[in-house]
């Protein structure tokens, strides 16, 4: 009888469930196995630790045989744009990422548009998901567009420098900037925060348009609304990066050994490499993926079409404009063609000065005078 019952109350439940309640599974199961992609740029000049910053972040070793220039080497280098490429997966998540480096960047004696290769290269990666995306075969479409770039700011200086305005200036409407004040540990924790406040300031105050963390829901927790607060007070990111592990306290780290002491990594009273790496991994990827698809990606879309349109629009009116003219002229012709057979050169002359005023080239004529 129980039995009965239950399998009852199962049915009338079972009457009232549709379905579509699965889709969010459905979703995650078809993206887990079709995978992820992550394109990231790091610039700034060199001894930044931007390499090593990019092997902590993700447990990875993406410089094997890169080779270090000499000062004179450097001096006459020019900016150049490399990607690196690995594949990550972790828990049966498939990541591909791709790191552009920008070797050379700030390194020159004049580093006048130095940002302009940079520029250029965010471009073409739209300009070629754009003509992939308008092409017969979207299927298989490789998105290699830039989805941050981490600008890296000197911590010796008293805040920007020019080229690091005109860097941002230059790139902030084609990618997601998000600031990094390198080498943390050079620092004392009240000048951290006083370069932070700095910078801050300095860039509201050029009018550069950095990443902005979306505004938590009002049904977020208070925890991932304390969490969304401090990424926020935390830009710049004061960061550290270190490869080498070392021992304090019994316990095995990565950091940093100084004579007075550890400087650990993934400690947030040392520096904020947790932050930026949960912001970067955990929390904002698909954000950044998404700003950069309905906003970046979006203008420089709509800035070709409306180039596309202008010149389909100017080659209409050039084509039209030439009809004009040679339907005038070819009226103009024979007019003064049937004049010529049945009237005298007075009457051509005439017909010719009225002519003028719808034919932009004047017809050459000549009139036979002597009587024959």
């Amino acid at each position: 009888m129980y039995y009965s019952i239950f399998l009852c109350i199962f049915q009338d439940q079972d009457k009232e469930y549709v379905g579509f309640a699965t889709l969010p599974n459905q979703v995650h199961r078809k993206s887990v196995k079709k995978g992820f992609d992550f394109t990231l740029m790091v610039a700034g000049e060199s001894g930044l630790g931007k390499s090593t910053l990019v092997n902590s972040l993700f447990l990875t070793d993406l410089y094997k045989d890169r080779k270090l220039l000499n000062a004179e080497e450097r001096i006459t280098q020019t900016v150049e744009i490399t990607k690196h490429t690995v594949d990550i997966e972790e828990k049966g998540v498939k990541l591909k990422l791709t790191i552009v480096d920008t070797p050379g960047f700030g390194d020159a004696v004049n580093n006048t548009e130095c940002w302009k290769s940079v520029a250029d290269y965010i471009d073409q990666q739209f300009e070629q998901y754009f003509r992939d995306e308008s092409g017969l075969n979207r299927k298989n479409i490789q998105d290699n567009r830039v989805h941050c770039c981490l600008y890296f700011i000197s911590p010796f200086g008293h805040g920007l420098r020019p080229l690091d305005v005109e860097f941002m200036k230059a790139l902030h409407e084609k990618v997601n900037i998000v600031p990094i004040l390198a080498k943390a540990d050079t620092l004392t924790p009240t000048e951290v925060k006083k370069k932070k406040i700095k910078i801050r300031e300095e860039i509201e105050q050029y009018g550069i348009k950095i990443y902005q963390f979306p505004d938590c829901d009002s049904d977020e927790d208070e925890d991932f609304k304390q969490q969304d607060h401090q990424l926020k007070e935390s830009i710049p990111f004061a960061v550290i990066g270190s490869n080498t592990v070392v021992e304090a306290k019994g316990k095995r780290v990565r950091g940093r050994l100084y004579p007075w002491g550890i400087v650990e990594v993934e400690n947030s009273a040392h520096c904020d490499f947790v932050k930026l790496r949960n912001m970067l991994v955990r929390t904002h990827m698909q954000d950044l993926k998404d700003v950069t698809r309905e906003t970046h990606y979006e203008n420089y879309r709509a800035h070709c079409i409306q180039n596309m349109t202008r010149m389909v629009v100017k080659e209409r009116n050039r084509k039209r404009l030439l009809t004009r003219r040679l339907d005038a002229h070819l009226v103009l012709t024979w007019c003064v063609y049937r004049v010529s057979v049945f009237s005298g050169p007075h009457d051509i002359a005439i017909l010719y000065r009225h002519g003028m005023c719808f034919a932009d080239q004047p017809c050459v004529m000549h009139f036979d005078t002597s009587g024959e």
